[in-house]
């Protein structure tokens, strides 16, 4: 019945430092939708920006996220760009269980402790 996911909605305290977060540290493309709503955008996929109460029919709260996102990269060039980028490893990299079988992964929070896994199916 599902084939894939189209988009999933972050809720963040402040919507700017999020896009230049995303965008500096993951690469992601933002756009502006609907009515001057942001997104980023990755491969097929985007995630919809959102502030606390802007959207009545979800309960999400700042900093409930946790994202596991597949990359194309080597662990050790996810690490290192990581790395130059200021962004704090929590941890790994370490395995861990994939949609699609074990994955290398490490994690990292967002500016509003969204936790953000970036894995790479073993090949």
């Amino acid at each position: 019945m599902i084939s894939h996911l189209d988009h999933l909605v972050l809720t963040v305290s402040d919507i700017e430092a999020s896009v230049h977060f995303y965008t500096r540290v993951l690469k992601m493309t933002p756009i502006t939708f609907g009515h001057g709503r942001k997104a980023l955008v990755f491969g097929r996929q985007k995630i919809n920006l959102q502030l606390l109460g802007q959207e009545s029919r979800n309960r999400a709260q700042v900093g409930s996220g946790d994202l596991c996102l597949i990359t194309n990269w080597s662990m050790d060039r996810v690490i290192q760009h990581l790395t130059e980028q200021d962004v704090d490893i929590l941890e790994g990299p370490c395995t861990r269980s994939g949609a699609q079988g074990p994955i290398q992964s490490v994690y990292f929070c967002d500016p509003d402790r969204n936790l953000i896994e970036i894995s790479s199916y073993e090949t």
